[in-house]
């Protein structure tokens, strides 16, 4: 059982908790490519066996979330899980649809971002809220993330929330976001719920539940259906194909001359079985995630 698996991770469920679940399901290793806070939903990709190789092809990816923003609230974690610590009037005149969309569409583009105190970036070794749960002040680096763009999905005046679509680039808090355009109505807020619906090429459409999994989990004919091999992953890239005895070379750490242009490459046989994937570099091929 190797490859990725997509999972609609429910609300309340660490990443790790996920993890944990489908490695007791699934009985082999399992590694995930970034987490979502529990309070989230959607997809996570989850790397299963061999495809825990899979981890440095997928961290740089972007991301696809709708949101909820509850506006005259600010809260310590700048979600719902976190304490009220502000209170401030909301100006109705404010959520007029062509201002909402105003705000969010100039917040479209190359930006810096500062983390939220709650969150796991690591500061001299310790994590973010660690510093925060024991109260110490610490300088949080801003971060450069992109906003590809931002769509409003709905205004509700009476419970004062605003939903919203967001593809923005990795590293980008969404919590942060959430606070900054509750400013930008003149007012505080909050991120209510946080729906994660695509990462990379993975979507929402495509990922299971832990239940599915648990009821499927001796079915061939689902595993088959949604796990993606390492070789589908890589589909796409160029194909080089080797003989056996520059198969054992290259297995052995040897470098393959090949005049062709730098990149990773799907390595199969001249009987067209993929057996890996490797790197070119200067006309030279290097191994690089082989599965034999």
């Amino acid at each position: 059982m190797d490859g990725i698996l997509i999972i609609n991770k429910p609300k309340e469920f660490t990443s790790h908790d996920v993890v944990a679940k489908v490695k007791k399901i699934c009985k082999v290793k399992v590694g995930h490519t970034g987490t979502l806070d529990p309070m989230a939903t959607g997809v996570l990709p989850l790397l299963l066996g061999k495809g825990t190789k899979l981890s440095e092809y997928l961290i740089n990816h972007n991301k696809i979330y709708e949101a909820v923003i509850s506006l005259g609230e600010k809260t310590s974690t700048a979600d719902s899980q976190g304490e009220v610590i502000e209170e401030q009037e909301v100006n109705l005149n404010n959520l007029q649809i062509e201002n909402v969309k105003n705000i969010l569409q100039n917040m479209v583009g190359k930006q810096k971002q500062t983390p939220p105190i709650y969150s796991a970036i690591k500061i001299n070794g310790k994590k973010l809220y660690e510093y925060a749960r024991s109260g110490k002040q610490v300088e949080i680096p801003q971060r450069e993330i992109e906003i590809y763009s931002m769509e409003l999905i709905e205004i509700n005046k009476s419970l004062k929330t605003i939903s919203f679509r967001v593809h923005c680039s990795k590293g980008t808090y969404i919590r942060t976001l959430c606070e900054e355009i509750a400013e930008k109505l003149e007012t505080v807020g909050y991120m209510k719920e946080l729906n994660r619906t695509k990462v990379g090429n993975f979507e929402i459409a495509s990922a299971i539940t832990i239940e599915d999994l648990e009821k499927n989990k001796d079915s061939e004919e689902f595993l088959n259906k949604h796990i993606i091999s390492i070789q589908d992953f890589f589909k796409d890239y160029p194909i080089i194909y080797l003989e056996n005895q520059e198969i054992e070379l290259l297995l052995n750490g040897v470098k393959l001359q090949r005049d062709l242009e730098d990149g990773l490459y799907q390595i199969q046989t001249v009987s067209k079985k993929f057996i890996g994937v490797g790197k070119l570099t200067n006309n030279m091929l290097k191994r690089k995630l082989m599965l034999y």
